[in-house]
């Protein structure tokens, strides 16, 4: 009897060993880790959980989404497995995802990115395009405020220009050069605090400056709030301290008939084009973004 009992003790530990360690394993395949982050995210009410879940487990993987349904079950490597809980839990505190697989695609280009810089969005491509209509070839065209390069690169991508870019940040120029470099783009930066260090003529200045009020910064998305450089947000009380120094400052380095386009704030519409009309440009023009939302203000030195 003693030895039936001893015999059913070890089946019942190895029973218990074996099932430990298919849960281990289910929780180590990619399906499991997956379905891990998802729920993870979902419990720090992170809005687009699913998506941040896989795009992370793309990156550290490296795995598509064909490959996936084909390997679901199977474990994944244990150091991309840690790799993958790590980042979980740094999104689960709100860092925003292209910060944690450092990219970022504008314009049809994959621009690397950091806390140093803003994170390019959509919208911001109006930007270009709205620019690329009045851009000849062989312009100047320069970049105020630059952060991550994307716009001038993408302009210089997209158009035979001479491209110049300035930003206050060294952080955020050497970020700017690294992506002119990857995407072959001959840029050419230049640290100043706006125009201060800016030399020649240009026929067209393009910048997506800060424009968020103070006070509404603490407002903000803790993924914006938290993480993104409050340099390339905070545009002083009103919002609009960086349009006032653009409109005055860019008539002494506009040639003739040059155009100034920038980002704003979706409740900017009236007051920009207010502060550019008082220095004296014309053919002032709002353009709104797919969300009908004035989104870049466009304006000519004749």
């Amino acid at each position: 009897m003693r030895n039936a009992a001893e015999e059913a003790a070890k089946a019942g530990c190895r029973d218990a060993e074996e099932d430990m360690q298919q849960e281990k394993a289910e929780k180590r395949s990619y399906c499991g880790l997956l379905q891990w982050g998802i729920g993870a995210l979902k419990a720090q009410e992170i809005t687009e959980a699913a998506s941040d879940a896989w795009i992370l487990l793309e990156h550290v993987t490296g795995i598509d989404r064909t490959h996936y349904f084909l390997k679901m079950t199977e474990s994944c490597p244990k150091e991309a497995a840690e790799s993958y809980r790590e980042l979980i839990g740094r999104r689960a505190q709100h860092m925003p995802v292209q910060y944690l697989t450092g990219e970022q695609d504008f314009m049809g280009y994959s621009f690397r990115v950091n806390e140093q810089v803003l994170i390019p969005r959509q919208d911001t491509e109006l930007l270009v395009l709205e620019a690329e209509k009045k851009i000849r070839p062989g312009a100047a065209v320069l970049d105020m405020c630059t952060g991550s390069g994307c716009i001038i690169i993408s302009l210089a991508k997209r158009c035979r220009i001479s491209a110049f870019a300035a930003d206050i940040s060294e952080g955020a120029l050497a970020v700017a050069q690294e992506n002119a470099a990857a995407l072959q783009a001959d840029v050419a930066f230049i640290k100043s605090d706006l125009f201060e260090a800016v030399e020649g003529k240009y026929d067209c200045i393009v910048s997506n400056p800060p424009y968020i009020a103070s006070g509404e910064i603490p407002r903000l998305m803790p993924e914006v709030r938290d993480y993104e450089p409050i340099t390339a947000l905070d545009g002083s009380a009103d919002g609009l301290r960086f349009y006032r120094r653009i409109a005055a400052d860019a008539k002494k380095f506009l040639k003739p008939g040059g155009w100034v386009f920038c980002e704003i704030g979706f409740d900017q519409g009236k007051t920009v084009p207010e502060i550019f009309e008082k220095e004296g440009y014309q053919e002032i023009i709002v353009k709104k973004d797919l969300a009908g939302l004035p989104r870049v203000v466009t304006a000519r030195l004749c």
